[in-house]
């Protein structure tokens, strides 16, 4: 393979935990096991972050971490200040791994490709402030100008690209996001165990995992599980938001305290236990760019409910149910459909496991690959 210094913005991999962090971290991880022995991989980032995040990335003679000088400057570093470290460094192309691309890398000549994972700040502001909404869409016009060629991790979000930025859809192309394997491994009955007893989770429940944020929509799940038989429960796993308090309040309500556990600052070495234990996944999200955890789930050889509206159907596949997201009979009735002992149920998940391949370490970081060098040419 031709060797290349290929540059990455790496604030999320050392910053952020979930969403674009898995992202990033995933896909330089997966193109260090394809590159050539001449490629060089550099990580900018505008500060060392998250020391337990950062020790995610290889270490590998391919890898470096690339810091600005001057620690009081990061924003404008990574905004514009970044260029002359790309030309230092002779990047031949650098990748936008979060949406973002800095201001003027066309002019200075170095080749780059973006990763657009949404556009919900414009398809659904009324999740944000409307500033962050505003600053979020110009980020994005002016990204859009600055690419070589923009990766959508959905052709949901494609289209949102498209329509909401009016940009040539001959410049976009989808590559779906990689997701970690590590949920398809069973979990041991000692740490299932373990999990258990440290949650008190119940017997039989079903298992929701995300940002407990409005747009997310858990109290669809929450209401559904009131149309559920009564030994179940529903666990969900997440960082609260105020929307939280929403969701308790209903919960408290409607006396449904000891069916409903709400689950914080849960490490990622417990998730796989955590799905694995439960009956289904409820992803009751309103929009999302792709959905990580229903891919999580399908590796963890549990059925998914999700909705409809975005791209839930495309991570999910065929063999997973979805219903419009204020449907709550609808959802009870998908649930009860999939839990375990229903007809079909193996099966189904068997499929799904198969259609979820797609998403899968190498393959993702071969096709960004392969972007890379159709556009260095």
């Amino acid at each position: 393979m031709k060797a290349m210094h290929i540059g990455f913005d790496a604030k999320r991999i050392v910053r952020n935990v979930s969403g674009l962090g898995n992202y990033g971290r995933t896909l330089v991880n997966d193109l260090d096991g394809i590159v050539g022995d001449d490629t060089a991989l550099c990580l900018y980032a505008p500060d060392q972050g998250n020391e337990q995040l950062r020790s995610q990335i290889h270490t590998s003679r391919h890898i470096r971490f690339v810091y600005p000088k001057h620690t009081r400057i990061k924003a404008f570093w990574r905004s514009r200040g970044i260029i002359s470290d790309l030309r230092r460094d002779h990047i031949d192309i650098f990748h936008g791994l979060s949406g973002e691309l800095p201001i003027g890398i066309r002019s200075a000549g170095i080749k780059s490709v973006v990763t657009i994972h949404d556009l919900i700040f414009m398809r659904h502001p009324e999740y944000y402030h409307w500033w962050d909404a505003k600053i979020y869409a110009a980020k994005f016009h002016w990204t859009t100008r600055e690419a070589d060629r923009i990766i959508a991790t959905s052709e949901c979000t494609k289209r949102d690209i498209v329509e909401l930025g009016g940009v040539n859809p001959d410049m976009i192309e989808v590559v779906y996001q990689s997701c970690d394997t590590r949920f398809r491994s069973l979990v041991s009955e000692d740490k299932k165990e373990e999990v258990k007893t440290r949650y008190q989770l119940p017997l039989r429940y079903i298992v929701s995992v995300g940002t407990i944020e409005e747009r997310k929509n858990i109290l669809l799940a929450v209401k559904a599980l009131q149309r559920m038989p009564e030994d179940f429960s529903l666990v969900i796993v997440g960082r609260p938001t105020p929307y939280t308090e929403k969701v308790k309040k209903y919960v408290s309500e409607n006396r449904l305290n000891h069916r409903v556990l709400f689950l914080h600052q849960v490490p990622s070495s417990d998730l796989p236990a955590l799905y694995q234990m439960a009956e289904a996944c409820a992803y009751p999200s309103r929009y999302e760019g792709f959905g990580i955890p229903i891919i999580e789930a399908i590796q963890s050889g549990v059925p998914v409910v999700a909705c409809t509206g975005s791209c839930l159907e495309e991570a999910g596949g065929p063999d997973n149910l979805y219903v419009q997201p204020d449907d709550v009979e609808g959802m009870a009735a998908c649930l009860r459909q999939v839990i375990k002992g229903t007809a079909g149920r193996e099966e189904r998940v068997a499929r799904s496991q198969r259609y979820i391949k797609r998403f899968e370490g190498k393959d993702v970081a071969s096709q960004v690959m392969d972007i890379y060098l159709r556009t260095l040419g």
